[in-house]
């Protein structure tokens, strides 16, 4: 009797020892993936003892999968648009170096997170997929032109990327929404040549302005000498004999008034003006 109770009282606290640990182990192998908002996420198993596990479902944030008793696991795609930036150091159609930036805006289309995972590298998309393509199309692009050509066409050489990577992407998950070229930085030797031709253009524009500023300065002068040669003129036609023998009797009228001279009249010439002479 002793013996049975002792039997009793050691199983029946193994079995609750026992089902206590199967049943932590199975909270322990529970998962409860979530998805971010602006994200879709994979849900997938990992294979296990018996089963082959993979795919189990998508999600679009923000959400979760529900508790699991297995153990589910999720991969997060950001669907919205971003941008990816490449910088270049290219040798341009005249074999001059020139490094510049180009920036693409890709987003994913919403509900294709199974093919993104399973196709296209889940996460690593843009460099498996996209990232050679879209440098190949740049480089080609960029070396049809002259280097000082490349700031004055950058928006023609954006559009003609953008034709091309939206053509590539077309029948991919990835909608690219806009290109744009960054920066573009010639060498040193190039950024000196070129504010020196802008000092010297400036310089000209100066001498251009002053050659012009003298021209006018000319023409002024020009003008005055006609007036002063025009009065001249005018003034040589009107001193008849006449009219000076009219303005030297005026002139001895107005001496003779005057209380403070002694004035004498000498008569010469044949039109009988006189020099006038005074005396104290």
């Amino acid at each position: 009797m002793n013996k049975q109770l002792t039997i009793k009282t050691i199983i029946k606290p193994l079995t609750v020892l026992i089902s206590v640990g199967l049943f932590s182990a199975l909270l322990s192998g529970c998962t409860n993936p979530n998805t971010p908002a602006g994200e879709e996420g994979y849900v997938f198993e990992k294979p296990r003892i018996f089963g082959s596990g993979g795919y189990r479902g998508s999600l679009i944030g923000p959400s979760n999968y529900g508790v699991s008793l297995w153990r589910n696991e999720i991969i997060n795609i950001d669907m919205r648009p971003n941008t990816y930036t490449e910088n270049f150091k290219i040798l341009a159609n005249d074999d001059l170096n020139i490094s510049f930036n180009f920036h693409a805006v890709i987003a994913i289309k919403s509900g294709s997170v199974r093919e993104v995972v399973e196709q296209y590298g889940a996460e690593n998309w843009y460099i498996r997929f996209v990232r050679e393509t879209f440098r190949t199309y740049v480089r080609d692009e960029v070396q049809r032109y002259d280097s000082v050509a490349l700031k004055e066409n950058r928006s023609k050489i954006a559009e003609s990327v953008e034709i091309k990577l939206k053509n590539y992407l077309k029948t991919s998950p990835f909608q690219l929404r806009n290109v744009v070229v960054g920066n573009i930085n010639y060498p040193e030797i190039v950024a000196i040549a070129v504010e020196k031709k802008l000092a010297a253009q400036q310089l000209l524009s100066e001498k251009e302005t002053q050659k012009e500023i003298a021209q006018k300065d000319a023409e002024i002068r020009i003008e005055e000498a006609k007036g002063i040669a025009e009065a001249q003129k005018i003034i040589n036609t009107t001193l008849t004999p006449n009219y000076l023998q009219h303005e030297a009797i005026n002139a001895q009228l107005k001496m003779a008034d005057s209380p403070n001279h002694t004035t004498v009249y000498i008569p010469v010439g044949t039109n009988g003006i006189p020099l006038i002479k005074g005396a104290k």
